[in-house]
């Protein structure tokens, strides 16, 4: 009796100290290890993607160097990108003490306008193929980050993607998806030569173990670096001779066959529009929370929607709400739906006129005033964006179509309607499971396949990068290897679905791709990202918060069960908007679940709802770096 009774009282000490002590408990319940690193961490979507970045911090280069490395490793091997997508990124630079931008996003091509796609039956841009391509950015985005702020040359840094080129072993995920995609592959000429090595077989892509070649991807890289050694052995500087590489990608040799074999497949890029791209060095936006900065790329990313969101939660006392009550998860989708309403609206390409106020949008005081909107015990289906024009005492250039807002749109359906692409799938997964993957092996490895990328180092370097674009199933532009991006699909095609970011050529579509470096008394603390459409800076935003209210450490962090909300109008496809409808753990209590169900919610669920996050978190006390990698997927990371 005795032996029963210390039983039951140790168990209710147990459940008093989980209760009081969620981080320690939380601590030591991951899946996967925390990353310890005194010199570097490495961090992205695949193993051999991270392994790419340690071989380039082991040649003595930089976290710049090595997240160069991680992106050109995973454009290769196609993990959810490939070389004509884009990159965009964060890099903390230790000498100036700032946290600059990089905007390597394509454009739309020269005659990409509304009138085109409407006068071939389509309301948006397509989801695959020629017509849903921008200017390829990925490789402008490579070499002008590695010219900028790197170390090694463009010939150490292309090396390990120059060998998997040369054949690399296929793993499971991407044989999936070209086998699954076999169909769209086979109606572009050059994918089907790269893609389908087996015409005719059962299995005509490769199989996971098999050596994948990519012989013409390995002759473009080549050329990239013969560029560089070329404008080296002339006397060029190292900056000038990377330089060299990127002219010509974008105005000699491989432009032309890029240019050529895209329009053979019908897409609409030029010579022109190649030769004027540019890559952008940008000043990021950011917003405080509770002392600590929080960076972000401008609205041409929808990345400012989490700072907004910050900006709200922050009139919260959200730690003593508790982690994931009804309370905490209904807090967090309102103020969700308040920034991404504004996302919709107002975000756009900020090198093309009017420019929304992105200074209002994230103030304090903007946030005050549309925290008042959150109704406590009811979820708000028809959330609008608000108006910071009117805020300000200015007049709103596109109030007309403020004042018709729709928050439920009428019916978005092509003339030609297609499948989802993988980055809607990765949004609305929950809702087509049976359609879309008829078995849960297919889900558990279309989330292995998304990439992000951190990196860090001792001198104090930390970059954060959301590559992506080019997924399969994609065409690839003649010789070339390199896949075209599907990025206008994120452009609408009438003001009235968001009027900054209707599709013109030469404009940067509005993307869901958000990297995020935060600082703590003005020093490194975070640097994290993931992918997942329109559900990344939802991730991202609890990601955060696991940390900073709850002290969850940072592998912790990005396994935490999070909620998804698909209120705000998707960005892919036919950009559909599902108001109270809300991904939850499969492992949310029934009396969670029934509060959120008289709220109003339509409760979804999943095992895994956290995202393929990767983070860093940089120990200011120790002077040392801790890595995390989520379990969604394949995530995967390496430290010294």
């Amino acid at each position: 009796m005795r032996e029963h009774s210390n039983f039951r009282f140790a168990a209710f000490f147990l459940i008093i100290v989980s209760l009081f002590m969620p981080n320690q408990i939380f601590s030591q319940r991951t899946q996967k290890p925390v990353l310890y690193g005194r010199h570097w961490v490495a961090v992205t979507g695949k193993p051999i993607a991270a392994t790419a970045g340690a071989m380039i911090f082991q040649k003595g280069g930089n976290a710049v160097d090595a997240a160069c490395a991680m992106i050109a490793a995973t454009a290769t091997m196609w993990d959810t990108l490939s070389w004509g997508g884009e990159t965009q990124a964060l890099i903390y630079n230790p000498h100036t003490k700032k946290v600059i931008g990089i905007n390597a996003l394509g454009v739309a091509p020269t005659g990409a306008t509304s009138a085109y796609y409407k006068a071939k039956g389509m309301n948006y841009p397509p989801e695959y193929g020629p017509l849903a391509a921008v200017t390829p950015g990925t490789p402008g985005g490579i070499m002008t980050m590695l010219a900028e702020y790197g170390k090694l040359s463009l010939k150490d840094v292309l090396t390990p993607a120059i060998e998997m080129a040369d054949g690399y072993v296929m793993d499971s995920e991407t044989a999936g998806v070209i086998e699954r995609q076999k169909s769209w592959i086979k109606q572009w000429k050059y994918s089907t030569a790269v893609m389908l090595p087996h015409p005719g077989e059962k299995h005509e892509g490769p199989s996971a173990g098999e050596i994948f070649r990519q012989t013409d991807l390995a002759a473009t890289l080549r050329k990239l670096v013969e560029a560089e050694q070329t404008a080296l052995k002339s006397g060029r500087s190292r900056k000038d001779a990377i330089m060299a590489a990127y002219d010509r990608f974008y105005k000699g040799d491989i432009a032309k066959e890029y240019v050529r074999g895209t329009q053979e497949e019908g897409g609409l890029a030029t010579m022109d529009d190649l030769a004027k791209w540019r890559v952008h060095i940008e000043e990021p936006v950011s917003t405080s929370y509770k002392g600590i900065d929080v960076y972000k790329l401008n609205l041409w990313t929808q990345g400012p929607a989490m700072l907004e969101a910050l900006n709200l939660l922050e009139n919260y006392d959200l730690k003593t709400m508790g982690y994931n009550s009804p309370k905490y998860i209904h807090t967090v989708y309102q103020a969700m739906n308040l920034a991404f309403a504004d996302r919709d609206f107002y975000y756009g390409d900020p090198y093309f006129t009017p420019v929304a106020p992105i200074a209002t949008l994230l103030s304090k005081e903007y946030a005050k005033e549309r925290a008042k909107l959150i109704d406590p015990n009811h979820n708000d289906a028809g959330a609008r964006p608000g108006d910071p024009y009117k805020f300000d005492k200015k007049t709103n250039p596109f109030a007309d179509l403020l004042d018709k807002w729709k928050v439920v749109p009428s019916d978005r359906q092509t003339l030609a309607p297609q499948p989802r692409s993988d980055a809607v799938r990765e949004m609305l997964l929950r809702d087509d499971m049976a359609t879309n993957f008829p078995d849960g092996d297919d889900a558990r490895s279309f989330y292995g396949g998304t990439t992000s990328v951190q990196a860090s180092d001792a001198e104090g370097w930390v970059v954060s990068v959301t590559p992506s674009g080019g997924w399969i199933p994609a065409v690839i532009a003649g010789h070339t290897g390199v896949g075209l991006s599907q990025r206008a699909q994120s452009f609408v095609t009438d003001p009235a679905d968001g009027p900054y970011n209707v599709i013109e050529p030469g404009k940067h579509p509005r993307v869901t791709l958000t990297p995020t470096l935060a600082l703590k008394g003005g020093k490194p603390y975070l640097a994290f990202s993931v992918q997942g459409g329109d559900s990344q800076d939802q991730n991202l935003l609890q990601f955060f918060l696991n940390t900073v209210e709850f002290g969850f450490n940072v592998q912790r962090a990005t396994e935490a069960p999070n909620i998804n909300s698909f209120q705000m109008r998707s960005s892919f496809g036919q950009h559909e908007t599902r108001p109270g409808r809300i991904l939850l753990a499969s492992s949310t209590p029934q009396s969670v679940r029934d509060e959120l169900t008289k709220m109003g919610y339509t409760l979804t669920f999943e095992e895994r709802t956290s995202g393929p996050i990767t983070a860093i978190f940089l120990d200011q006390e120790h002077g040392s770096m801790q890595g995390g990698a989520s379990t969604h997927g394949d995530d995967y990371g390496i430290a010294w």
